[in-house]
């Protein structure tokens, strides 16, 4: 059994997939969203092998929603789309496939064959997605959409990844691995990034550890791990 997440902003056309979807047999949805945080969601939480994803959503897209996907979390993409001028990109991108709106079913059979057959040789997908320009945050029944270079420095807790910004705390489904590899945030501890330009001074302490201050006043451990590569990145 496949297990597979649609995305989609359009209630008729998560139904209308789902349902084609059901008549294959061996896919099963475990998730069906209607935008691109309520995605990221599930992703994590589901771990699907396959995502249906539309290309045009309002917000964030999907190929924005590709960028902001855990690089060990990324499932087989196929775009569903109703431009013809996404489909070049989309392989440009290197995902599965891509299907035209409305669906057809005998051209999903063939896609769901390739995607058996890639799922069989055991092929893990690599996109080529470009960095963040924006992190989405929950806040209450709405999403605010960060720029990193307005990030102080980024926490992770029980309660989840936080961003800290001059506005206050965000919380984000992102977690700090691809904050980490998709925007310019420099990880100082294994809990903490931090975004370079915010910084004030580091204080060196004893057994090779640091502890940096931002500008803002707040401090933030350093490892000894991380201490020379953000001294390097200082140059210091």
């Amino acid at each position: 059994m496949i297990r597979a997440v649609i995305v989609d902003d359009e209630r008729h056309a998560r139904e209308e997939l789902s349902s084609l979807l059901a008549e294959v047999g061996d896919v099963e949805v475990v998730a069906s969203c209607g935008n691109a945080v309520e995605a990221l969601r599930a992703i994590n939480r589901e771990r699907p092998e396959a995502l249906f994803l539309d290309v045009q959503m309002p917000v964030l897209g999907g190929f924005e929603l590709l960028s902001m996907i855990a690089e060990e979390l990324l499932p087989q993409v196929v775009f569903v789309t109703a431009y013809d001028e996404y489909a070049l990109k989309a392989f440009e991108e290197q995902t599965l496939d891509y299907l035209l709106k409305p669906v057809e079913p005998l051209r999903l059979a063939k896609t769901l064959a390739r995607l058996r057959q890639t799922l069989q040789s055991g092929e893990s997908p690599r996109y080529e997605t470009p960095p963040l320009q924006r992190i989405p945050c929950v806040c209450a029944s709405r999403i605010k959409l960060i720029d990193p270079v307005e990030v102080e420095h980024v926490r992770s807790e029980l309660s989840g990844v936080h961003l800290v910004t001059a506005a206050g705390s965000f919380f984000t489904e992102l977690t700090l691995k691809t904050l980490e590899d998709r925007t310019s945030l420099m990880r100082c501890h294994r809990q903490y990034l931090v975004n370079v330009a915010r910084i004030d001074e580091i204080q060196l302490l004893e057994n090779g550890l640091a502890e940096i201050r931002t500008r803002s006043g707040n401090r933030l451990p350093v490892s000894r791990r991380y201490l020379r590569r953000l001294k390097e990145k200082l140059a210091l």
